[in-house]
């Protein structure tokens, strides 16, 4: 008789099982990094509440959508988001940050971007502050996993970013 394990979360409606593999070899580090990965929301809406959260994350990479709310395709462009979101589940923290927020501003200028630059996607890695960004005219979840592979793969960190000013590490 197989032995199975089943999680329920609220976090997105989904019912998430451990694979028997996973079951087998069990401990307390892989049992915590799976709760931990699967009570996030595949996509996290950046904002007062959740930024400690996210900074806190286990998940040293955030790929940030930059992209106002009130945007007439906001709504197809965030469901598209979703859907790359799952495929780097466990990899890549997903955040979106409504441009249309004056407070979000200061995210936004971390990472060098101008309004008129906007949509843009932002990949960041904590734990060396590396990152680099993309505008971009439709999101897609091509457009948003090519970035995401590029920048796992050591292919993005534009050459730009060593002759930038370091930027101090600040609580956005």
């Amino acid at each position: 008789m197989k032995g199975t394990c089943q999680l329920a979360i609220q976090v997105d409606n989904e019912q998430l099982n451990l694979d028997d593999e996973d079951i087998e070899n069990i401990d307390v580090t892989k049992l915590s990094r799976f709760v931990e990965i699967n009570s996030l929301h595949l996509v996290t809406e950046y904002n007062s509440v959740t930024v400690i959260g996210l900074f806190n994350s286990m998940i040293q990479i955030h790929l940030l959508l930059m992209m106002n709310k009130a945007s007439p395709e906001y709504e197809e462009n965030i469901h598209r988001y979703q859907k790359a979101a799952k495929l780097f589940q466990g990899k890549i923290l997903f955040v979106v940050v409504d441009s249309g927020m004056k407070e979000n501003g200061k995210v936004i200028s971390f990472f060098k971007l101008k309004e008129s630059q906007l949509p843009a996607l932002a990949i960041y890695r904590t734990l060396d502050d590396e990152w680099d960004t993309r505008p971009i005219v439709e999101v897609s979840v091509e457009n948003v996993q090519s970035f995401c592979d590029e920048f796992l793969e050591g292919k993005l960190l534009r050459e730009n970013h060593e002759s930038e000013e370091k930027t101090p590490k600040v609580e956005l």
